[in-house]
C-alpha cells in the first residue's frame, strides 16, 4: 500500500498469469463453483408463453374446417349442376319426343285426308285416330307413354297407306281377266275385290251372287251359273253386280243403312234392287232374253219389287250422305 495525497489506496491482488486478458478491468468476473460448474442465479429465467402455437394450432383448425366447407359447397354444386344438366336432357328428348309425335299424327292424318268423299264409312276410323291424337297431347310430358302414342299413330297410318296401295293395284288390274270384275273394279274404285267361286257354297244358298257381312268387300259370284247359263249376257252380269255392290255400302255403314231401309221395311234385298235401279240406267228386274230368232228366255233377276220415285230419292240421299269427309281433329 502506498499513500497518495493523503488518501489510502488499497492495489487489488495482481492476476493470475493465465487470466483471461479480455476481461475488461471493471467488468465483474462471475462466481463459479468450486467443481467449476456455474453457480446457480437465484432467480431462473421463466419459460415463454405458447401462445403463438395455439395461435398457429386455431388457425389450422379453421382453415381446414374452411376447406371441408368448401368442400361440401362443391359437392351440392356439381350434384345441383347434375341434376340441372340430367333435366335439360330430360327436356330436349321430351321436346324430340313431341315433335316426332306431332309428325306422325300429321302423315296419319295426311294419309286419312285421301279417303275423303269414299263412301266406305269403316276404313278411317276418325274416333280412333281422335284419341290418339288427344292421349299425345295429355302425355306430352310422359316419354314412356309418348312412345306408344307415336307408335299406334304411325301403326294407322301404315294400315291406312295399305288400304290405298292395295285399292290402287286392284283398280290397274283384272286379275280373272272377266267382264264382272270390270265393273266391280268400277264401281269399287279397287276396294272391293271379286271372287268367281261357289256363291251358293259361301252364301249358304242358292244366289248368283252374295255379299257377307264378315268380309264386305269381297263380291262373291257363282261362277258356274254365270259363265254356264244359256240365258248370261253382260247386260245381266252388269245389273247383278250392281245389287251386290249396294250390299257392300250397306255392310259398311251399317247406321246409315238401317235408317235408310226403314223405307223398304227394313229389306236390305229391296233396298239393293232399289239401287241397281237408281243408277244403272234403263235397268230391270224383268228381262226377255232372245237365244234365237224363235227362242228367248224370261229371266227374272231381283226380289221381284221396283222401287217408286221416294224409294229413290231415299238411296240418292243415304249414298250421298255415306262414308268419310275428311275434318281436322283438334286437340
Amino acid at each position: 500500500m502506498y499513500l497518495e495525497r493523503g488518501r489510502t489506496i488499497t492495489l487489488p491482488e495482481p492476476l493470475p498469469a493465465d487470466a483471461d486478458e479480455s476481461i475488461g478491468a471493471g467488468e465483474p468476473v462471475a462466481e463459479e463453483s468450486v467443481s467449476g460448474v456455474p453457480a446457480l442465479d437465484e432467480h431462473p429465467p421463466v419459460p415463454p408463453k405458447r401462445r403463438r402455437r395455439i395461435g398457429w394450432i386455431i388457425a389450422v383448425i379453421v382453415l381446414s374446417l374452411a376447406l371441408i366447407g368448401a368442400g361440401v359447397m362443391l359437392y351440392l354444386t356439381l350434384e345441383k349442376l347434375g341434376e340441372a344438366q340430367d333435366e335439360i336432357e330430360h327436356q330436349k328428348e321430351l321436346i324430340d319426343k313431341k315433335e316426332t309425335f306431332s309428325q306422325s299424327a300429321q302423315e296419319l292424318m295426311s294419309t286419312a285426308a285421301q279417303f275423303d268423299g269414299s263412301p266406305y264409312g269403316d276404313i278411317v276410323d276418325s274416333e280412333y285416330y281422335a284419341s290418339i291424337i288427344r292421349r299425345g297431347w295429355s302425355h306430352r310430358w310422359n316419354l314412356d307413354t309418348l312412345d306408344r302414342d307415336i307408335d299406334n299413330a304411325n301403326s294407322a297410318q301404315q294400315k291406312l297407306a295399305g288400304v290405298l296401295t292395295a285399292a290402287k293395284e286392284q283398280a290397274a288390274s283384272n286379275s280373272s281377266g272377266t267382264f264382272l270384275e270390270s265393273i266391280t273394279d268400277q264401281l269399287g274404285s279397287g276396294y272391293v275385290s271379286t271372287s268367281l267361286d261357289t256363291a251358293d257354297s259361301s252364301c249358304e244358298k242358292d244366289v248368283l251372287g252374295c255379299v257377307v257381312g264378315m268380309n264386305p268387300y269381297t263380291i262373291h259370284y257363282d261362277a258356274s251359273e254365270l259363265n254356264s247359263a244359256p240365258y248370261m249376257s253382260d247386260w245381266l252380269r252388269s245389273g247383278l253386280a250392281y245389287h251386290e255392290y249396294a250390299h257392300v255400302l250397306q255392310y259398311t255403314n251399317p247406321e246409315a243403312t238401317d235408317d235408310a231401309a226403314k223405307a223398304f221395311g227394313d229389306d236390305w234385298e229391296t233396298m239393293a234392287d232399289c239401287y241397281a235401279l237408281t243408277y244403272l240406267p234403263g235397268w230391270t228386274l224383268d228381262h226377255t232374253i232372245w237365244v234365237s230368232d224363235y227362242e228367248y228366255w224370261e229371266v227374272s233377276l231381283g226380289y221381284g219389287y221396283t222401287c217408286d220415285e221416294s224409294q229413290r230419292q231415299v238411296v240418292r240421299d243415304w249414298v250421298g250422305a255415306l262414308g268419310y269427309s275428311h275434318a281436322p281433329i283438334s286437340q
